[in-house]
């Protein structure tokens, strides 16, 4: 059987086509260029374009048939559909966009966390050890690395990699550990707070000081009470400050490791010369917070006129209604309208709230050079009573100060090669452990610590826990539930049924 010249080189182009697909297979297999491939890959080429080049009258024949071009136009048209779904994938892989409906963007990454992460200039890696992955550790580390190529995650079985475990001083199973270089943190869960606070810790290399004034019945840090500040302390600690009192009188200066000093809450006066050194530290550059409530004078005016604020004599009452919604009354003033300042800029139409606050307004008498923002300002239902006698009170004229009503300043100057800053606000129930996660209030009290510090990177929304929505019924509210919806509703459908049959039938 005599065997013609095309059909020889159409089989050798078939060999070739069959030795490249080898060829490929074989290295995805085995993810490896061995010299089998190598040779399967080249010498299927060759072929290839032998046999192709061989028959090239039978090629062009065989594309020139009807059924051939049909056939050609439908593998182009799906090598076209498949690049399309391709691009598609590649670019939702690379700008995937999620959508979180939640009312307390529960599974979305807060404005603190995505601002530290996109930030990052060092390496983290974050190892899970135990016998089984963490799905939902995973799903959060996913957010995190949209956010930054600089974070990788790593499920560890300690028994199978007992190395990688011993290297990292992994002690039991369920063990969270972050690192990057030589620093290693082990939150204690691995929800976002906990992850992002260890991110922070492992790559900040300066940490700073936040100091409280202490001996003048300021808030305690290590109160747990609802008038204590330890919910402070502990959110301080989570954004890598260290946090120490200070009592200026035994000290005789404010310390020089002080980032910045907090006066928060006195009920007595302090010394002249306390709020001298106060004062002092201010001038040579210093940061401070003073936090300042009604019916007490602890004796800092030479401060407060040096920077130009005004701390009134009063206690702001506010009759808008807006504290029913959360159950309080008159005498927690509610702001949901702020000044256009770094530490309140994202707080849009959301609210703080202030048991018991006196007015902090920018003076009428500039000491020159320096930059002043009114923070926080009451509805326009508001007023700063000077008379409070016997829980009642009403607007006086000429008296009192009509709302709306300024509780809060920031204000910054020039001292040299540095820059001053000092915050002050009429309230510091504010931050107290009953107050500090309603609302705002905590991003207020912590943003105006990042400002002050000058830790503008660190100044957002930080993230909130999911709200309580369980709905709590009476025996009575059970009953009528079981019966319109187990017995009526069901009854009524049965009945109406019924009737239509019959009128059918």
């Amino acid at each position: 059987m005599k065997i013609s010249r095309g059909e020889v080189f159409k089989n050798i182009a078939w060999l070739g086509g069959t030795l490249v697909i080898a060829g490929t297979l074989r290295y995805l297999i085995q993810e490896t260029w061995q010299p089998v491939s190598k040779w399967l890959l080249i010498s299927g080429a060759i072929l290839f374009v032998l046999g192709i080049g061989g028959n090239f009258d039978g090629v062009l024949a065989f594309f020139r048939r009807r059924g051939t071009k049909l056939g050609t136009n439908t593998a182009v048209l799906s090598l076209a559909v498949l690049a399309i779904l391709a691009l598609v994938n590649f670019l939702g892989a690379r700008h995937n966009k999620r959508f979180d409906l939640t009312a307390e963007k529960i599974y979305s990454l807060s404005d603190q966390t995505v601002k530290i992460v996109s930030g990052l200039q060092k390496d983290v890696q974050v190892l899970k050890f135990d016998k089984a992955d963490d799905t939902t550790l995973r799903d959060l580390m996913a957010e995190y690395k949209n956010h930054s190529r600089k974070i990788s995650y790593q499920f560890v079985d300690p028994q199978e990699k007992p190395e990688i475990a011993k290297q990292y001083g992994v002690q039991r199973f369920g063990e969270t550990v972050v690192v990057s270089g030589t620093r290693v943190e082990r939150p204690e869960t691995v929800d976002e707070a906990e992850l992002t606070s260890a991110i922070l810790k492992v790559t900040r290399d300066a940490v700073k000081t936040v100091c409280f004034v202490e001996g003048h019945g300021e808030k305690a840090l290590t109160s747990q009470e609802g008038e204590g500040y330890s919910t402070v302390e502990a959110g301080l600690k989570s954004e890598n400050y260290q946090v120490k009192t200070v009592n200026l009188v035994s000290a005789n200066e404010v310390p020089a490791d002080c980032s910045v000093l907090v006066e928060a809450g006195p009920t007595k006066a302090l010394f002249a010369q306390e709020a001298a050194m106060i004062g002092k530290f201010l001038d040579g550059g210093g940061k401070a917070m003073l936090l300042l409530d009604p019916d007490t004078d602890p004796q800092l005016d030479g401060i407060l006129q040096a920077w130009n604020v005004a701390v009134g004599k009063d206690t702001v009452l506010d009759v808008s209604g807006y504290g029913r919604l959360i159950g309080t009354g008159p005498g927690v003033p509610l702001v949901m309208t702020y000044g256009a300042h770094a530490i309140t800029k994202n707080f849009g139409r959301t609210m703080t709230i202030f048991p018991l606050a006196r007015s902090v307004k920018q003076g009428d008498k500039p000491q020159g050079g320096e930059q002043m923002s009114e923070l926080l300002t009451t509805s326009p239902e508001s007023w700063a009573e000077t008379e409070l006698k016997g829980g009642k009170a009403k607007f006086d004229e000429g008296k009192d100060t009509k709302g709306p009503v300024s509780l809060g300043v920031a204000a910054s100057k020039k001292v040299g090669e540095k820059e001053a800053r000092l915050v002050v606000i009429g309230d510091s129930d504010f931050a107290s452990n009953r107050y500090l996660g309603e609302q705002r209030n905590g991003d207020l009290f912590f943003n105006a610590i990042n400002w002050l510090a000058q830790d503008e990177e660190l100044i957002s929304i930080r993230p909130k826990s999911p709200a309580n929505r369980r709905v709590n019924l009476t025996r009575s509210q059970q009953n009528m539930f079981f019966w319109f919806s187990i017995v009526l509703l069901p009854g009524a459908v049965v009945v109406a049924g019924a009737i239509i049959w019959w009128k059918r039938r």
